[in-house]
């Protein structure tokens, strides 16, 4: 049978939705319901009649969309599709940090554990992060696990004293100011678009920062038709679609190896066997909901 009737049947079987980052390969986002980024793929999962959730993503993504969605079952269909910045994060590590700083509210990135949000004051996303933590009465604000989007954050809140800490995204990360600007120079009508997970040294050269639905929006108003993105490459496909007329250069260097663990073959094998699932305590489930939801009243 074709993979993707496969697919179909099994997901009307399930009665199931599969959601896809941005970052997936082409063809899972091709045969996604919905597409977008971890947490705005989590709240419109919450809001459907679908009984399962297939995430093609990576853990701490399915873990945000059980958190929101308890009753339903969430399907992660590659157990090894773990973010790598996330994992530099634990919850012992964070209550450490709130001992050794005492009156510091503590933010943290979607991009963490759902054990380590348990621990959060508040969650923010890359798209919402200066907003939440300007939502805060705290002078000393913990941020945790991305440096480089606390070290953003910090550049709009100089009376605040962000508390950085040691984690980073491997892919962002490698993205360096001479690589764009090899492209810049073979492009000099492109503008830069860069992800907040970026190298400080990388916003300072972008034409616009902002999450991976910001670079969805800024693309469908602008008036710049060649665009170098600066994020995972198959963002790049995404916004091919968005905006066919228009040209993007992505870096071959920003893969993400965990986001392409997953295949239409373990979408497949996922929805046959129902498994891996995502399983969290209740305890979990109700004190991690606390500061997503907290982010969500403060909204994007």
């Amino acid at each position: 049978m074709d993979i993707l009737k496969r697919i179909q049947d099994l997901k009307e079987m399930r009665n199931a939705v599969i959601l896809a980052h941005n970052y997936q390969v082409p063809e899972v986002q091709d045969i996604a319901d919905h597409l977008g980024d971890s947490l705005g793929l989590s709240i419109t999962a919450s809001n459907t009649d679908a009984e399962v959730i297939v995430f093609c993503g990576v853990d701490f993504m399915a873990e945000s969309a059980k958190i929101l969605s308890p009753k339903k079952t969430v399907i992660l269909p590659h157990s090894e599709a773990k973010c790598p910045m996330a994992a530099m994060c634990t919850p012992k590590m964070i209550r450490e940090m709130k001992e050794k700083y005492p009156e510091a509210k503590v933010v943290g990135y979607v991009n963490s554990s759902a054990e380590c949000k348990a621990e959060m004051d508040l969650c923010c996303t890359s798209a919402n992060a200066v907003k939440v933590v300007a939502s805060l009465e705290a002078s000393q604000v913990i941020f945790v696990p991305d440096r480089n989007l606390g070290q953003y954050v910090q550049r709009f809140m100089p009376e605040k004293e962000i508390i950085l800490w040691p984690g980073f995204c491997p892919t962002h990360q490698g993205i360096t100011p001479d690589q764009v600007n090899g492209i810049k120079n073979e492009h000099p009508d492109a503008v830069f678009l860069a992800h907040p997970e970026c190298r400080p040294d990388v916003i300072d050269i972008a034409d616009f920062v902002g999450s991976t639905q910001g670079m969805v929006d800024f693309v469908s108003d602008t008036v710049s038709n060649e665009i170098i993105v600066g994020t995972e490459l198959d963002m790049t496909y995404r916004l091919r679609k968005e905006a066919p007329d228009k040209t993007f250069y992505h870096l071959p260097m920003a893969v993400c190896p965990t986001m392409k663990m997953i295949s239409l073959e373990s979408i497949a094998l996922s929805l046959e066997n129902m498994t891996p699932t995502i399983e969290l305590s209740p305890e979990i489930i109700e004190k991690a909901s606390i500061p997503l939801e907290r982010m969500t009243q403060i909204g994007r």
